[in-house]
């Protein structure tokens, strides 16, 4: 069985259409609006050798903040749609990714509990036209519909977009180990609770 998902979400401020496949080969066509957002979910559909689609329309002309948050909506939704009954998924992850002099470390754990954890500081505000808050709202956002427990890291560094890519790429290789099907487990659910 394939694990994937699709998700549209329509609001006064965006129009989003976002395509999502846990096993993929990495493929990604990304039209956001938001071009560093572009750059950062090709890298995480590459690093996470998920398959994503998205296409999304937004007030940019205000900021970038409603985009990007939208599509961490729509991300997280399509994780958890993805994932069904998460039978036989590892559950954890857990990734290191130096980029440069950055290191960033990335947590997961897909326990239908969501919590979101920041640590680090961006020494820039901008990276380009994108506002660098805009990378903790699209993560909370996305842990909060994927419902996931999601630690994220930054150890150090000090180029800014050296950190973010560092997040993205170890976000991705963390949810690759976390939604991976252990085959010693054989469909049953990673939790002595019985249920995810």
């Amino acid at each position: 069985m394939t694990r994937k998902a699709s998700i549209e979400r329509h609001t006064k401020e965006t129009q989003i259409s976002l395509d999502f496949t846990i096993d993929g080969t990495g493929q990604s066509s990304l039209k956001t609006d938001v071009p560093f957002m572009d750059h950062m979910l090709d890298l995480f559909a590459k690093h996470g050798q998920f398959d994503l689609t998205v296409n999304a329309n937004g007030d940019v002309e205000i900021d970038d903040h409603h985009t990007t948050e939208d599509i961490g909506i729509c991300l997280g939704q399509a994780l958890r749609e993805a994932l069904g009954d998460k039978r036989g998924i590892k559950r954890y992850g857990n990734a290191f990714v130096p980029m440069d002099e950055a290191l960033a470390q990335v947590v997961v754990d897909l326990s239908n509990r969501p919590h979101f954890e920041f640590k680090g500081e961006f020494p820039s505000k901008r990276v380009g036209t994108f506002d660098t808050e805009n990378v903790h709202e699209f993560l909370w956002k996305l842990a909060l519909e994927a419902r996931i427990n999601l630690h994220v890291i930054v150890h150090y560094g000090h180029n800014t977009h050296h950190m973010i890519e560092g997040i993205f790429k170890a976000l991705a290789r963390a949810l690759d180990e976390a939604t991976m099907v252990d085959p010693r487990i054989e469909g049953v659910l990673p939790s002595t609770k019985g249920m995810l």
